[in-house]
């Protein structure tokens, strides 16, 4: 009997049952991921977020598992061949692919040859060659004739009986299990390129004959086979190892066709009955079991690379999510463009639109003094201290603009900062935009949103439907709810991690926080404008529908600051005020005296401060906050410098050492921002001088590094990166290179990943 569906999840999580149903109560009253792992640490005994959300997935599973398994003893009972002992076995399954395997012979289906076959009664037939080969097939036949059931002949009937064992045969639970298990380990995934298709499908070049274990392939070459599948390019199908290496291939059965043969003690010994059911069995293989494995392994695949894939987006998505902000400054957003010009947008520190222009400093009009003026007076007008370039077309000549007001205007004190623009044209065009600023040209907006993503990404980014900000691979290939559940979990932990002024907040923003929803968002915004700024975090019971249970959710990551109380601008919960009063008491000082004053706590003992209701954990986390009240959990806000005279990939030479951004990393490396209007690849072996496994745990988005460029590829617009300053740079070969890194806008489009040398070679020993 399987244990409780806690204790599995606390086996697999390798926390406590205790702690896993007190985080499923939580869950299931309600409450949500950032407030259990913010506000009900002593409940779950420190639970983090990532634990809780792997912990509700599960439980999403495993209920789902205990629901079909329900049916199915239900279905089976009522057609009454429920036994003790497949109950016991039903019971037991702990997968829903094991329930299935168990149900599936009595699993109503359409009517089959071999259902037919029974119907005529030839059933007796076939178990009996199957249990006495020494019988002779044809001569038991002519006993088994029914010309009405369109059985006349010998053939017919022995043709019924087959079709009788191989379905037999093909949902035996234990058979599946074990050639599933040899498949595991001995099964490739090999693709060919679709004879005709090698010039039009020539993007899929590295896969036109490649082979690789189905079990370890990577998340972003499953994917590329899949799509070039997809796209009509690419042959995949699975195979065995053996099957490719002509040394290894053996006259007979397969070892998979062994296998079906030992199950049911079917052996070549000369008898009259031999050669038909070995026949059978290889029919089983290749009609009935090899098909629905092949199509089970490979959708298990899918589905494991669409995971990875999935989780590399999120762990990106959160690296740009929580990039330092640069603050409250006034800032000018830049929004680069040539024939069309260059839309301004001039924003106060809160983000307020003040003024806009569009300036034509490239061709064709080439106005490069006017555009230095208009820059200028603009600064100067709204006291401007960052400039925001998009990093998109011209924004390398853009960037020697601002440069050129920066010498010509030392007074202004600029500094410039280039940034990404990937979403911002979603934003721009988006029904949210045009309500903020209807009256506005789609690509001011642009720039409006290039300003704000500079003084707070986060604020700024969550306007924006997150799968469009474009920070992970093979996003289109993927299942698009999953892509969009996982992603939205990320936003709302990272919103809650760093907490929002409620009087400053937008509806995007409000409503990732924990326990509201657009709704209710909305209503919070219109009794701030109708009413004035909030000046307590009681207030928010005043706005309707905010009822007691949402501000239990929402309330500790609302910040009012400047507000009636000073612990409304920190993360206190409002729950916990009865402890800090207590903690004022003893200290015979005012909240402002202990506010960020860490001289004053140093001598109490935050045990003392625990009751049944607020922990050890609870009280050490208030201790912290009134340290360093409203702390961000965000970096310091940095910058890289590009190099001067290299703008375009034409300007890069190998042994360079430039500093750049990460703009994406993938689980085979990281896109670099060096400037050129196209991103280097530094592939996962180039990262460290030590192997590396993740990426991730090197890189993050946003981070600004240090490369050296290895290979310069102009007629493919491709470079080579590394990030060990000891690497000697590869010479220069004209011709197309297998395995040469991926562009960025290649990487965001999500064409396929090269196969590499490593692969390629181990390929090449298969086969021989």
């Amino acid at each position: 009997m399987l244990a409780p569906i806690e204790h599995r999840i606390a086996v697999e999580l390798n926390v406590r049952p205790a702690q896993v149903k007190a985080a499923v109560q939580l869950l299931d009253e309600g409450a949500t991921v950032p407030f259990i792992a913010r506000y009900r640490k002593e409940v779950t005994g420190e639970l983090d977020d990532t634990q809780l959300r792997n912990l509700e997935e599960r439980l999403g599973y495993l209920r789902e598992l205990e629901d079909r398994r329900g049916a199915v003893l239900a279905s089976i009972e009522e057609q009454g061949k429920l036994t003790p002992e497949l109950r016991a076995v039903i019971e037991d399954a702990e997968t829903k692919q094991r329930l299935e395997d168990l149900y599936l012979p009595y699993k109503q289906k359409r009517r089959t040859k071999a259902q037919i076959a029974r119907e005529a009664g030839i059933e007796p037939l076939a178990l009996a060659l199957l249990d006495n080969p020494e019988l002779t097939p044809d001569d038991e036949a002519e006993k088994y004739l029914n010309a009405d059931a369109g059985f006349a002949d010998a053939k017919a009937v022995l043709d019924g009986a087959r079709q009788i064992l191989m379905e037999k045969f093909a949902e035996d639970a234990q058979l599946l299990q074990t050639l599933r298990d040899y498949l595991k380990e001995h099964g490739l995934l090999r693709s060919t390129v679709i004879e005709g298709k090698e010039l039009e499908g020539a993007k899929f070049r590295d896969w036109f004959d490649f082979a690789e274990s189905i079990v370890d392939m990577p998340s972003h070459r499953a994917l590329a086979l899949l799509r070039g599948r997809n796209e009509g390019f690419l042959n995949v199908s699975l195979v065995l190892d053996s099957e490719l290496n002509e040394d290894a291939v053996k006259p007979g059965p397969s070892p998979c066709e062994q296998r079906i043969a030992a199950r049911f003690g079917i052996k070549a010994q000369n008898r009259p009955a031999d050669k038909w059911l070995q026949d059978t069995v290889r029919w089983t293989w290749k009609v009935k079991v090899y098909t629905h494995l092949e199509l089970e392994l490979v959708n298990e695949l899918r589905e494991r690379a669409e995971e990875e894939a999935i989780r590399i987006f999120g762990k990106n998505l959160k690296d740009l999510l929580l990039a330092a902000p640069a603050g409250q400054h006034v800032t000018m957003g830049v929004d680069p463009g040539i024939r069309t010009g260059c839309k301004i947008a001039v924003v106060d520190a809160t983000g307020k639109l003040l003024d806009t222009a569009t300036i034509y400093p490239h061709e064709p009009r080439n106005d490069w003094g006017g555009s230095i003026s208009t820059i200028a007076r603009l600064a100067s007008t709204h006291g401007v201290t960052l400039v925001a370039i998009g990093n998109g077309t011209a924004s390398r000549e853009t960037d020697k603009l601002v440069q050129d007001v920066m010498k010509k205007y030392p007074e202004a004190r600029l500094q410039k900062i280039v940034v990404s623009e990937a979403g911002a044209s979603v934003y721009s065009a988006s029904e949210l935009a045009a309500k903020e600023f209807p009256d506005l040209d789609v690509s001011i907006r642009g720039a409006v949103s290039i300003a704000r993503r500079l003084q707070d990404p986060l604020a700024e980014l969550v306007k924006i439907e997150p799968k469009s900000i474009g920070v992970g691979q093979y996003q289109h290939d993927v299942s698009q709810s999953k892509l969009a559940k996982n992603l939205d979990a990320v936003v709302e932990d990272c919103v809650n991690a760093v907490g929002v002024d409620v009087n400053t907040a937008s509806v995007p923003l409000l409503t990732r926080i924990s326990g509201l929803n657009g709704n209710l968002a909305a209503n919070i915004v219109s009794y701030r404008d109708a009413h004035g700024a909030f000046k307590s975090r009681d207030d928010l019971k005043k706005v309707p529908r905010l009822g007691d249970k949402t501000f239990e959710q929402a309330a500790g990551f609302l910040r009012v600051p400047n507000g009636d109380n000073p612990l409304d601008a920190s993360s206190v919960h409002p729950e916990a005020y009865p402890v800090v009063e207590k903690i004022i008491v003893d200290l015979k000082k005012s909240m402002k005296d202990i506010l960020g004053n860490s001289q004053a706590l140093k001598g109490l003992n935050p045990a003392k401060y625990t009751d049944e209701r607020f922990g050890l954990p609870t009280v050490q986390d208030i201790f912290k906050e009134l340290e360093k009240p409203g702390r961000d959990p965000r970096p310091e806000f940095k910058t890289a410098t590009f190099a001067d005279g290299v703008e375009e990939v034409k300007d890069l030479r190998p042994g360079m050492i430039l500093e750049g951004v990460v703009t994406n990393v993938a689980a085979f490396g990281a896109f670099v921002d060096i400037g050129v209007h196209q991103d280097g690849l530094v592939h996962v072996s180039a990262l460290s001088n030590t192997f590396v496994k993740d990426p991730h745990s090197i890189v993050k988005a946003g981070q600004v590094v240090k490369v050296k460029v290895l290979e310069v590829d102009l007629a493919r617009q491709r470079i080579a990166l590394t990030m060990r300053m000891s690497d000697e740079p590869k010479k220069h070969d004209a011709g197309a290179q297998r395995g040469a890194p991926l562009s960025k806008n290649q990487a965001r489009h999500n064409a396929p990943a090269p196969a590499g040398s490593a692969m390629a070679s181990a390929f090449a020993k298969l086969k021989r």
